[in-house]
């Protein structure tokens, strides 16, 4: 029975360590560019936009295929770096844990 105590233990740390990381993962403000930094999207750990700036020599153009492209291409930015930081955040989380391959934290 110590062992199972024991493991109990590590199981509580281990909870308290993610609550932890989530938090900080939701906390996070990532900033997504476009169009050499014409396009900037702001969003906030959960994925949700925050804010957005253009440049205003592109609300001048005729062409909103182009702006509107540029806001698609900002957002994907910021979410790729959102999922990276927040994959680095989980990887010093379960650090030295006998996860099976690919297996993501929270499941």
């Amino acid at each position: 029975m110590k062992d199972l105590s024991e493991l109990m233990k590590q199981a509580g740390a281990m909870q308290a360590r993610l609550q932890e990381a989530q938090e900080k993962i939701a906390a996070m403000e990532i900033e997504g560019q476009s169009g050499g930094g014409m396009v900037k999207i702001s969003m906030n750990g959960k994925g949700y936009c925050k804010g957005v700036a253009i440049e205003r020599a592109l609300l001048n153009a005729d062409d909103g295929d182009v702006l509107e492209d540029l806001i698609a291409a900002a957002i994907n930015d910021a979410k790729s770096k959102l999922e990276t930081q927040a994959a680095e955040q989980m990887k010093s989380l379960t650090a030295g844990l006998p996860l099976p391959p690919g297996m993501k934290v929270p499941f």
